[in-house]
């Protein structure tokens, strides 16, 4: 946390939650969505200590195990983009292990080249480039259960942009090895992890700590492809 002291208690946040879903991940002994149901009072305490609001938010309108379900269920067979982003957050924080758990267990095709997850279907979350040859090669990282495939560099995996010219990377000088890979035909972005410039990095965790990156994106007029678990 010390390489982003802007986004300390984002970043403390984090990680009391990835405790919290490493247990989940850890204890899942069901594949049944009703597993995570037990999780949401430790969720909710964890919630108060950080952001009040949303717990209290929680609180108020999660109350019975019968909406915790329902909510459950939307998210993990529909759009996160028709969800209430506050509740999107309860959703996301308990299915992220529990799809990360199944998705380890699953058969990946190591030929799958499409934009979308090719184990949940949820779109990437961020892209990673690791070195290869004289260059490196991207792949992306699914914004649900973190499943990992190939995909090529020049190709907008939102509306399949191929134009170089259409297709800016744009880097700031205090994360040198994250960047926004933006797209100028449809305007969305996401950011890209290069590990040929910090072999240490961590992938979901630089992308969570680089904020400065998504305002200046979103003030350019361009939008995420996928929130994370922390919701930008």
């Amino acid at each position: 946390m010390d390489q982003y002291p802007s986004a300390f208690d984002l970043l403390l946040f984090y990680l009391e939650l990835a405790k919290l879903q490493k247990r989940i991940f850890e204890e899942m002994d069901s594949t049944e969505l009703t597993f995570l149901l037990r999780w949401f009072p430790e969720l909710f305490h964890l919630v108060s200590r950080f952001v009040p609001s949303l717990a209290e938010f929680g609180k108020e309108n999660l109350t019975h195990e019968s909406a915790r379900l329902d909510l459950l269920t939307e998210r993990w067979e529909g759009d996160a983009d028709q969800i209430d982003p506050r509740a999107e957050f309860f959703a996301h924080a308990l299915l992220e292990p529990f799809a990360s758990n199944l998705a380890t267990r699953g058969q990946i095709d190591p030929q799958w080249s499409q934009p979308m997850c090719p184990f949940c279907g949820s779109r990437p979350g961020l892209a990673v480039l690791r070195g290869e040859g004289d260059g490196g090669k991207r792949s992306l990282m699914c914004s649900l259960c973190a499943t990992e495939w190939n995909f090529r560099r020049i190709l907008c995996p939102h509306c399949g942009e191929e134009d170089k010219d259409k297709l800016p990377v744009y880097v700031a000088a205090a994360f040198e090895h994250v960047r926004v890979e933006a797209c100028d035909t449809c305007k969305t972005y996401l950011k890209s992890v290069d590990l040929t410039k910090n072999g240490l990095a961590d992938p979901i965790v630089d992308e969570i700590a680089t904020v400065p990156l998504n305002i200046w994106a979103e003030e350019h007029g361009y939008l995420k492809l996928a929130a994370n678990v922390m919701g930008m």
